[in-house]
């Protein structure tokens, strides 16, 4: 007998399963797997895939460039080497939707395909030739984790029956197998670098799990949930365990066994028990591991990051339970936008030897209630006894901390500490400077001050460095930190290296990216071959795609750039499309920009028919809503189901047109609908304006939010204002996602009209403007299930409207497959082809 997983139905109706090949870990001859309404003998929709036009194939079936993973000490780099689109039949291997997560039950790890067919060893200084890793045959690769030496990269591969993990030996340019494919990623990260970066704590599929458990012929029973009386707002999660059964499968898929492997010789010596691990790391010192344990009872409403949890420490030697730190129950009565009450975020502080740190709520969660301060920061050291020590107490959301590297017999240990204003939706970033004993807080000075929502004063993030651990701090140079940032301007991004004076916090700027190219910071090391700090950037021009480059710092100043890789134009044949940023104001007066894109070849004096394509953003300042993003520099690359596709079908494309949603945080939305309209017609208005565009040649589509604004647009925007619309996998109804979506804080009972006014769903009958909808059939997405669409679909249909639904099959919210995204292209060409491209009236009727 096949083993079943599950099967769902069909859209049109009936049952429908798929079937895997043998091989379950040697275990399973024969599988019956879920399939997401199609099974793999079946045709994949009426007249199957279609291809979009020669001049769009061409670019979309190019070879990616490499990717590139520089070693910490700067000295070495792997270039990555990625596949193209991969085929469908990738996606339609065996997957588990257990507790949120999508899982291969060959692999026990993630299900979908791996991009990285291979690795190329290079120097930086460029003194030795580039080096090939063989890795004997085909491989289906991880990216690398480097060790803090560079002496080793870890990585996994990803075979049919499993994983394997790796690791290079940068010295020989010689990789080797460490284990055979028992590794288990299913929960997480699969291998860490131990502190003495010599060893790994690697997660194993446990030896004798046996094969994965059959459904009953009979149920065990109903399915049953209870509501206590208890105010539990959950967020509207996919995936989910459904039944007995999908938590036996849970039971036998999560858990793991925790063990160290030595890099170089391979030996393991297991740690613990087998358990569904959510974290497992170890300390500084190395003598520690902190451990969070998933426990039952289980949910049918949240992700199993939400089950309950057992955190505890253990002894790395030999796995013995130190301390119990924290029992989370089950989280489901989280407040919308809030957080769990009890210790959250629990970690190791990288610049102790053993000491933990974690933040716990002073408010009970909860956002909307008035407290003085909302958190707290606990702090407990080795050897963990008595109990935990209160750090300090932050007046808004703790949203993290990043430690600093310590000079030897420094005085104090310092850290950037940021906290978020969710009224204001505001960052605020101190410099904490604390005693060694950790037991009070010293000298607190405010670093950073800002609207999140404000790119032109970001002031950059810190560059960082990695302890000898292998753990992750702020870098220190002469009593200062590096900041390196966009550099957001009105005239686009000018990205930057400034050095923040610990002191005085004073900042010096030690570099900005001028002229015409686009060049940003990528990482300042200690140089190993040549003296003073290196600089490595990312290069690129207009007619140039990014390579890196390098340069020294000293004296204040960076010397002249060197240039370390030297990739070459893959698309020459886009390389005449232009683009414009622009900027613009809509009726009210509230700022807007976008770039605008015209096709290869285009000179002016002809307007194009215009497509528009965004993504609506709440924001509470004005003066803010329409800051420029991106450069006119940068160098065009176009891949996916990328909308810019559309230039070489003769479109001008307004990308990344202003959408914002101005007001306060409370009910911004009341007025969504009227400021996407006024944000649209400017955009419109704009584009006509520069001669580019034909207004009454205009269509809009956007992906996601982006969606759901498009079909908003087509119900509400004055006739004509546009002549067809694109909206791939959007959400359409909000009383399916009551409880809050996107920036939106009120419940569907708080806000009724709001939810039913945004809706494209309730104003069906006002969608007389052609739309094309677009949804993957395993959207996993929270919120655009896929019934969303075919909802939507329905209704215009049934009040008369022009419509066409595309149902991907084995896509999720995005779209990997070759054969989906050649087919989503070609759709979307044809659909502005008919309605959107005609000089006169488009043609009529629904294709």
């Amino acid at each position: 007998m096949c083993a079943q997983i599950r099967s769902w139905a069909a859209p049109g109706g009936g049952r429908v399963r798929g079937v895997v090949r043998a091989g379950l870990l040697g275990a399973i001859g024969c599988l019956a797997l879920w399939s997401p309404g199609v099974s793999a003998a079946q045709p994949a929709g009426r007249g199957g895939y279609r291809e979009p036009p020669e001049a769009i194939r061409a670019v979309l079936d190019t070879p990616p460039t490499p990717g590139v993973s520089i070693s910490p000490d700067g000295s070495r780099m792997l270039l990555l080497h990625y596949r193209g689109l991969p085929p469908v039949s990738d996606l339609s291997a065996p997957m588990l939707r257990l507790g949120g997560s999508r899982l291969n039950p060959l692999t026990s790890g993630p299900h979908g395909p791996r991009r990285i067919s291979g690795f190329t060893l290079r120097d930086v200084a460029g003194k030795a030739a580039p080096m090939p890793v063989d890795l004997g045959g085909e491989a289906n690769l991880s990216g690398p984790s480097w060790s803090v030496d560079g002496r080793f990269a870890m990585f996994t591969n990803t075979l049919d029956q499993g994983v394997e993990l790796w690791v290079l030996d940068v010295a020989s340019g010689k990789a080797k197998r460490l284990t055979d494919a028992t590794v288990h990623g299913a929960s997480g990260a699969t291998a860490r670098w131990m502190p003495d970066q010599k060893h790994l704590l690697v997660k194993f599929v446990p030896q004798g799990r046996g094969a994965m458990p059959e459904r009953p012929r009979r149920p065990d029973g109903p399915v049953v949930q209870d509501a206590t009386g208890e105010t539990a707002p959950v967020r509207t999660y996919q995936d989910l365990l459904s039944d007995t059964y999908d938590e036996a499968l849970f039971d036998w898929i999560m858990p793991s066994q925790l063990a160290v492997v030595n890099v170089e010789t391979g030996a393991r010596r297991n740690i613990g028990t087998p358990g569904i691990y959510a974290e497992a790391s170890a300390s500084p010192s190395g003598e520690y591991l902190l451990v969070g344990r998933v426990e039952r009872p289980y949910s049918f409403l949240v992700p199993w990051s939400l089950f309950p949890q057992v955190w505890e420490v253990w002894s790395a030697s030999d796995g013995r339970v130190v301390k119990e730190v924290a029992r989370m129950p089950l989280r489901d009565t989280i407040p919308t936008q809030g957080v769990q009450t009890g210790p959250r975020g629990l970690e190791w502080v990288e610049v102790r030897p053993a000491t933990l740190l974690w933040a716990e709520a002073l408010d009970g969660g909860d956002p909307r209630k008035k407290v003085e301060h909302r958190d707290r920061v606990m702090t407990w050291a080795a050897p963990f006894a008595g109990e935990p020590s209160e750090f300090l107490r932050v007046q808004h959301r703790f949203s993290g901390v990043t430690w600093m590297e310590e000079a030897p017999g420094a005085p104090t240990s310092r850290a950037m500490l940021s906290e978020y204003e969710r009224e204001r939706r505001w960052t605020r970033t101190y410099l904490i400077e604390a005693d060694r004993a950790m037991s009070r807080t010293g000298e607190t000075r405010v670093v950073f001050d800002r609207s999140i929502n404000d790119r032109y004063n970001d002031p950059g993030s810190p560059i960082t460095d990695r302890t000898a651990q292998g753990f992750t701090v702020i870098k220190v140079h002469d009593d200062g930190v590096f900041l390196a940032g966009a550099g957001a301007t009105p005239e686009g991004e000018r990205p930057f290296l400034d050095r923040l004076s610990l002191a005085d916090l004073s900042t010096t700027r030690l570099w900005r990216c001028e002229g015409e190219q686009y060049e940003s910071v990528i990482d300042v090391v200690e140089g190993r071959a040549e003296p003073g700090l290196l600089v490595l950037t990312s290069h690129e021009t207009k007619t140039s795609p990014p390579n890196v480059r390098v340069r020294t710092l000293s004296g204040g100043g960076l010397s002249e750039a060197r240039a370390v890789t030297d990739f070459k134009d893959p698309t020459p044949q886009i390389r005449s499309i232009k683009k414009e940023i622009v900027t613009y104001a809509r009726a009210d007066g509230v700022p807007l920009s976008a770039t605008v894109f015209t096709p290869p070849g285009y000179t002016g004096g002809e307007r194009l028919p215009l497509i528009i394509w965004a993504y609506p953003n709440e924001v509470s300042d004005a003066s803010t809503a329409g800051q420029v993003e991106g450069s006119e520099h940068r160098f065009t690359r176009i891949a996916g189901s990328s909308h810019l596709f559309l230039l070489l079908a003769g479109y001008a494309v307004m990308d990344d047109a202003s959408m914002p949603v101005v007001g306060d945080p409370e009910t911004v939305n009341n007025t969504f609908v009227t400021q996407i309209v006024a944000n649209a017609q400017a955009a419109i208005d704009k584009a006509a304006a520069m001669g580019v565009a034909d207004p009454r040649r205009v269509g809009v589509a956007g992906h996601s939010y982006g969606a759901f604004m498009t079909a908003n647009l087509l119900a509400h925007a004055p006739a004509g204002m546009f002549r067809a619309g694109v909206a791939r996998s959007g959400a359409y109804n909000r009383t399916l996602t009551p409880f809050g979506f996107q920036s939106e804080r009120r419940s569907f009972w708080e806000a009724r009209d709001v939810y039913v006014n945004m809706s494209p769903f309730t104003f069906a009958d006002k969608i007389k403007t052609p739309v094309l909808l677009i949804h993957g059939q395993i959207d996993n997405n929270s919120g655009t299930f896929p019934i969303q669409s075919e909802r939507l679909f329905q209704a215009i249909k049934g009040q008369g409207g022009t419509a066409r639904l595309v149902v991907l099959p084995y896509e999720s919210h995005g779209y990997a497959a070759r054969e989906s995204v050649g087919h989503v292209l070609a759709e979307m060409v044809e659909w502005f082809d008919r309605y959107v491209k005609p000089i006169g009236a488009p043609e009529a009727g629904a294709p």
